[in-house]
């Protein structure tokens, strides 16, 4: 991003600073848009987006979110709550000078931007969000509905819970990790089989995450060089892995925190754009798209993009690129 002329910012919020990213525009036009990465991310996997809407005008700010990269990493599970992570959204764009945004979430960060317009209405222009639908509130804790599926299979999410057990098997062997996960859930891989191992050996040990991952291909790949590769590995060797596995850990604090918005709909302009062969769509099921249209009546934009997996941002940079500047210039600013 250097050759971007990329400037790096250190965003006050409670407890810390977040580190966040953007490329200097000298004539402005339109909405900025804020970037939320997911798991396992960083501002840099916005890497392709950041250059595509600065060359139209518009300013664009990729986050290091909460327990990631350069950003604070703390340790309590509290401080990863629904609550909190509003509140660093609110102080970025306070910090930036922003009235109102929108916002772009990706995994993790797409949970959190469904959240935004019910919690902070005044600072919403509109929502961009890859991967990850908008659906009913379950009316099962988050953390119970983990167990349950457990008891078929390896799930991650259920993996994830016990504090201290995958950072231990993640922290030591970052680069393995991230090889394996990054394929698994792309367009070529096959994430499913995690899924086809049990959550426990016949001793009744934990099952690890990495081993339950299909090897992947040596590097490049047609959307991740080598070099962007080790972007990855160095953040995370450098900052572990807790603060990520700590957004999975607060989903229940997050659940009861959004029971006041239960049957709330998100009416704000609003994109969705998501990989065909995205593991995610299938987990939620097959009338996932469906139950967000439902839910989301701003729903002006979706895109299904063949050929794509999780990491739509990267694998499809173009298309995606394309058509986050047709829906801001048509639906937003």
């Amino acid at each position: 991003m250097r050759r971007h002329g990329a400037v790096a910012h250190s965003l006050p919020v409670d407890g810390g600073t977040l580190h966040a990213v953007e490329i200097p525009v000298a004539e402005l036009r339109g909405v900025p848009v804020v970037f939320c990465h997911g798991f396992p991310g960083s501002w840099f996997s916005w890497r392709a987006q950041l250059p595509a809407l600065a060359a139209q005008g518009r300013r664009a700010i990729a986050l290091d979110m909460r327990g990631y990269g350069a950003s604070l990493r703390p340790t309590d599970v509290a401080a990863y709550d629904r609550r909190t992570t509003v509140a660093d959204m609110a102080a970025v764009l306070d910090a930036l000078g922003i009235d109102r945004a929108v916002f772009s979430g990706h995994d993790f960060g797409a949970a959190l931007a469904w959240d935004l317009p019910l919690w902070m209405p005044d600072r919403v222009a509109g929502l961009a969000q890859l991967a990850v639908p908008r659906l009913p509130r379950s009316p099962l804790r988050p953390s119970d509905a983990f167990a349950m599926l457990a008891e078929q299979h390896f799930f991650h999410q259920h993996y994830f819970q016990a504090p201290g057990v995958a950072e231990a098997e993640l922290d030591a062997a970052p680069a393995e990790f991230l090889h394996r996960l990054m394929y698994a859930l792309s367009g070529q891989g096959d994430y499913y089989a995690c899924w086809r191992r049990p959550s426990t050996d016949e001793d009744g040990a934990a099952t690890g995450y990495i081993a339950s991952l299909p090897a992947a291909p040596p590097l490049p790949w047609p959307w991740l060089t080598a070099d962007e590769f080790a972007f990855y590995v160095d953040e995370f060797t450098r900052s572990g892995f807790t603060g990520g596995l700590n957004w999975y850990r607060a989903q229940d604090l997050a659940w009861e925190q959004n029971e006041p918005h239960d049957g709330a709909q998100i009416t704000v302009p609003t994109a969705f754009i998501a990989g065909a062969d995205d593991p995610v769509l299938t987990m939620l099921g097959t009338r996932c798209l469906d139950k967000m249209a439902a839910t989301v009546p701003g729903l002006a934009v979706q895109e299904i993009l063949p050929g794509a997996g999780h990491f739509v941002q990267m694998e499809a940079a173009g298309d995606v690129n394309r058509i986050l500047d047709g829906f801001l210039q048509e639906h937003v600013d």
